[in-house]
């Protein structure tokens, strides 16, 4: 980047850095998380300045990387899965017995739910959830009436399938 692209950035960004504080505090809660998705905004912008042509102001095309930044930030943290140790957590951990022959039970269901087809699978499954049919039928775009007949055909698949 040369001197004078160099130089327009520095005073483009520091004349419109409010924008990038106000996106940061919309996306963060605590000043280390804001520093950071500052930091990363800005070497977004960085990146990105060569290609800026001056459609728009600089403050409007700012606005939009660093929105996009956090944004896109904001749905990689919301991916993680946060844990706890476990010491600190068993008491919410209620250990229920292992039951063999209800896991080998619920072993064969699933045995059975695979040998349906796609709609099948998601109507017993909706079923299962204890969804009612007008639940069921709205989900699937079909009538309730429909819903109704279709599962209990799905019930006598899956009680030949079970009982042979």
């Amino acid at each position: 980047m040369s001197d004078s692209l160099e130089k327009s950035f520095v005073k483009q960004l520091t004349d419109n850095q409010n924008i990038v504080h106000k996106i940061c505090r919309l996306y963060t809660n605590n000043a280390d998380a804001h520093h950071d998705l500052f930091q990363e905004i800005t070497i977004q912008l960085w990146k990105a300045f060569p290609k800026f042509r001056g459609e728009a102001k600089f403050s409007t095309w700012a606005y939009r990387v660093a929105l996009n930044t956090a944004i896109t930030l904001y749905r990689k943290n919301t991916r993680t899965v946060t844990t706890v140790d476990y010491e600190k957590a068993s008491y919410f951990i209620h250990q229920e017995d292992y039951n063999p022959e209800e896991e080998e039970q619920l072993k064969l269901m699933y045995q059975a739910i695979h040998q349906l087809n796609d709609i099948e699978k998601a109507l017993i499954f909706m079923y299962l959830e204890d969804k009612d049919y007008t639940e069921i039928a709205e989900t699937l775009g079909i009538t309730e009436v429909n819903a109704r007949v279709k599962m209990n055909r799905i019930k006598g698949k899956l009680k030949k399938i079970l009982n042979p």
